[in-house]
């Protein structure tokens, strides 16, 4: 019999991250960031203003690349692979939530979730009853044909969150979700996204300013001068 667990769904090793800024000088972001997240946690990220936790965001979720250090998901390290297969898991193990929804304003809600479904290859018909099933878990079913601007603020971000969880990805990636609603709203926003991840039994990263919010995790990690600690 095989007792080995399984690998963290998302480990960063030594992570370092330096920016150029011309005349400014270089910027060190990252310096050497160590991070696991365990399958089916929910992880808070805290951060002073620009101390780079959307960099460190990035790079889990491989929308750039570190300076040194490994990034793996699912215990496959991810540097050296090729830009095809950097996309390829991108698309199906990591999902993305931000501050604002950036849904496509000429597509209705329901369109909206079933797009990253039909660009990995799922048919209309499973594409749609994933999609729906996903509206029914945040409670917005009944806005299945609405357009973005006819959607709430609240609404609109509860679709984003079934978005990112249409190719029922590992790792999910938030940055601020919350953090453009009024405090009632995102209080229920926030529900409604810890509901689903923890429905799903996927892993969270989540950044946030909300020390509220942040307790209600798992855990809480903090960022500063490009160093992340165990709050």
């Amino acid at each position: 019999m095989n007792n080995t667990a399984p690998p963290p769904a998302l480990r960063l090793s030594g992570v370092t991250k330096t920016y150029n800024r011309g005349k400014a000088g270089a910027i060190e972001v990252l310096r050497g960031v160590d991070l696991v997240l365990q399958r089916g946690e929910i992880v808070a990220l805290v951060a002073p203003s620009r101390a780079g936790k959307s960099t460190l965001l990035h790079m889990a979720g491989l929308l750039d690349t570190p300076d040194a250090g490994c990034v793996e998901i699912a215990g496959q390290p991810m540097q050296g692979l090729s830009d095809r297969r950097r996309t390829l898991v991108r698309r199906e193990d990591v999902g993305f939530v931000y501050q604002f929804h950036h849904l496509l304003p000429e597509f209705s809600a329901l369109e909206n979730i079933m797009l990253p479904q039909l660009a990995a290859g799922v048919g209309q018909a499973q594409a749609r009853a994933r999609a729906m099933a996903l509206m029914a878990r945040v409670g917005v079913q009944a806005r299945a044909a609405h357009r973005p601007a006819e959607l709430s603020g609240g609404e609109q971000q509860r679709v984003a969150f079934c978005r990112a969880l249409a190719n029922a990805p590992q790792v999910l990636l938030a940055d601020e979700p919350t953090g453009n609603l009024d405090p009632a709203t995102s209080d229920t926003v926030f529900e409604a996204l810890i509901d689903l991840v923890r429905d799903t039994g996927l892993s969270a990263l989540v950044a946030t300013h909300n020390m509220a919010l942040a307790a209600r995790m798992d855990r809480v990690v903090r960022l500063e001068a490009g160093v992340l600690t165990a709050v």
